[in-house]
Order: structure tokens, then C-alpha cells, then sequence
């Protein structure tokens, strides 16, 4: 696992069911990312929840990407939970949606190109439309829905690689945008390449963030499923979390 820049020459980082996660603030993530993008060479960010964690306990290729992300955020209150449980002391939690929100304000300060790939057709546009409202000079040079084929990852690839994003955030869902971005990164060739799940559809207002006094009570997971049923499946890997955490241990 490479320096992010958090230390001198390592990651403060520790693993929950073997799965590393770094131990960082969001201030310090931004400060990875701005790193990752001067420095001119490809970078694989992953924001890591409780779902993360159950997909890669049992899913050695998707395991393996994470061990080669540069940076692995603490995504979710699952984490942060599992982290007390292991004696690891975690100072807030990194999530996707955050990291989308505070880039693009940096974006409109620093100028940094940035692609939105994901979501049904239009909501990665309107996602971008509202984001360039709410941070003025935001340099989001392109958008593209997510549903397409693995067959065609190559050609949306070209699409992409031909706006020259420095930022790439991709909305395909758990692991299917980590495959994607493994896939292409030598064709699109952007400085990081961040996987953000359903934020597309929270900046596009199709999906209502947790009031915040829901997200301190970290509830934010119960909130969503009660917008969205179908989200069910997703829901049933938290029990399993925490049982799994609960057994372990390493």
C-alpha cells in the first residue's frame, strides 16, 4: 500500500475483518487528493461501509483491489461501530457524498477536472448542475449515466478519457464501479478515481439525505430504506456485519 502523505512514509491504517481501512479525517483526505492529483500519476480512492466490508470478506478479487487503493475511507457508521469494537479510535466518519461535496469546492478554488459517471440517465447531469450552483466555478467537465454493460467499459473509457479528468467519480454501486475503474484506469488516466455509490442521486435531490440529527444518531441507513424498499438487499449485509465483526477475533 503506497503513502498517501498522512505521515512520514506510511499509512496510519488498521483492519476490520481484514480489511484495511485508513484512519483519517476528511480534512486529511482532501489533503490525499490534492496530493494524489500534483503528483501527475493514477490514484484508486475507496469509501469503505459496512457493505464494503461483507462484499470483500467473501470476494477475493474485490478484497484485492482494496488492498491496492491508495486510500480506504471510513464510509458509515457500521465502521465507526466496528472500530470501537477493536479498540480503533476513529475521529469522524469520510463518506462519498462528502467527498463529492467538498471536491467540488476545492474544484471552483483550484480549477481540478472533474467526470461524474453513474446513475440513471440525467441525474449524474443534474447532480453536476445543482453542485456548479451550490459551488460556483466548479469544473466538472463531463457526466455520463451508469447504465451500460462490462462489455462496453472500454468505450465509455474513451469517452471519458477524452475530457481529461484530474477527479473521477464513479456511481455504479459496490463492486461493480470498483471494477470499472481497475478496468480503465490506464485509458482514462484521471489523477483519482473515487468509487461514490448512490451520491449522484442525493446531490439530484431523486434520493433525501438523512436529516443531521439522524446522521449523529447513525441512522442514516434506516432512513434510506424506509425512501427506498428496494434497497432491502443492501440492508440485510448490515446484520451480517455486525455478526461478523462480532465473531472476529483477529
Amino acid at each position: 500500500m503506497t503513502n498517501t502523505g498522512l505521515g512520514a512514509g506510511h499509512r496510519d491504517s488498521f483492519r476490520i475483518l481484514g480489511v484495511p481501512i485508513d484512519r483519517v479525517t476528511m480534512d486529511q483526505t482532501l489533503a490525499c487528493l490534492e496530493a494524489f492529483v500534483l503528483s501527475g500519476n493514477p490514484h484508486i480512492v475507496v469509501t469503505a461501509d459496512a457493505v464494503a466490508v461483507v462484499i470483500a470478506h467473501s470476494d477475493p478479487e474485490f478484497m484485492t483491489f482494496v488492498e491496492r487503493a491508495d486510500l480506504v475511507t471510513p464510509d458509515g457508521a457500521g465502521i465507526i461501530w466496528a472500530a470501537k469494537k477493536k479498540g480503533f479510535a476513529l475521529p469522524e466518519r469520510v463518506s462519498g457524498v462528502d467527498i463529492v461535496d467538498r471536491v467540488c469546492a476545492l474544484s471552483a478554488d483550484k480549477g481540478y477536472r472533474l467526470f461524474f459517471l453513474g446513475a440513471e440517465s440525467g441525474v449524474a447531469e443534474l447532480a453536476a448542475e445543482k453542485l456548479r450552483l451550490k459551488h460556483p466555478g466548479c469544473n466538472i467537465v463531463g457526466t455520463r449515466h451508469g447504465y451500460f454493460p462490462a462489455e462496453s467499459d472500454q468505450v465509455v473509457a474513451k469517452e471519458i478519457a477524452a475530457t481529461r479528468p484530474d477527479i473521477l467519480f464513479v456511481g455504479l454501486g459496490m463492486p461493480r464501479q470498483e471494477r470499472f475503474i481497475d478496468a480503465t484506469k490506464q485509458i482514462i488516466n484521471a489523477k483519482v478515481s473515487v468509487g461514490i455509490g448512490g451520491s449522484f442521486d442525493v446531490f439530484s435531490g431523486k434520493t433525501k439525505r438523512a436529516p443531521s440529527l439522524i446522521q449523529k444518531l447513525r441512522f442514516e441507513w434506516l432512513w434510506r430504506l424506509m425512501l427506498n424498499p428496494s434497497k432491502i438487499s443492501k440492508v440485510k449485509n448490515l446484520p451480517k456485519f455486525v455478526l461478523l465483526v462480532l465473531k472476529d477475533r483477529s
